[in-house]
């Protein structure tokens, strides 16, 4: 099994320390990029073992046949990943497409 992201979601991830500094979230930018260094690995180790949903219509933007997934960081914010399950030969692959939080996306859901 392996976990894949497309680069547009890896990019996300490099802005997200940024935002979460800038727009005071965290004092300190090593604590930002803590956090977020944090929910990446939590994707990479628990993803397959999430209960995935079957994405709303709205994301297909993203890519067809996705599912999703949510990681919640505190009582405030749940982390949505979006991704698509593929065979590749005896690998099983998770792709992922996109990824906000319920402040920005919960309404599509």
């Amino acid at each position: 099994m392996r976990i894949v992201f497309l680069p547009e979601a890896l990019d996300y991830f490099n802005e997200l320390t940024t935002i979460l500094f800038e727009k005071d979230y965290f004092g300190m930018e090593d604590s930002a990029l803590r956090y977020v260094d944090e929910l990446l690995y939590d994707i990479k180790t628990t993803l397959p073992n999430r209960p995935k949903r079957k994405a709303p219509a709205y994301f297909e933007q993203f890519g067809d046949g996705m599912y999703y997934a949510t990681f919640r960081k505190n009582k405030t914010t749940q982390w949505v990943v979006f991704f698509t399950i593929y065979q590749d030969k005896e690998d099983l692959v998770y792709l992922i497409r996109y990824i906000s939080n319920n402040h920005v996306i919960a309404h599509f859901l």
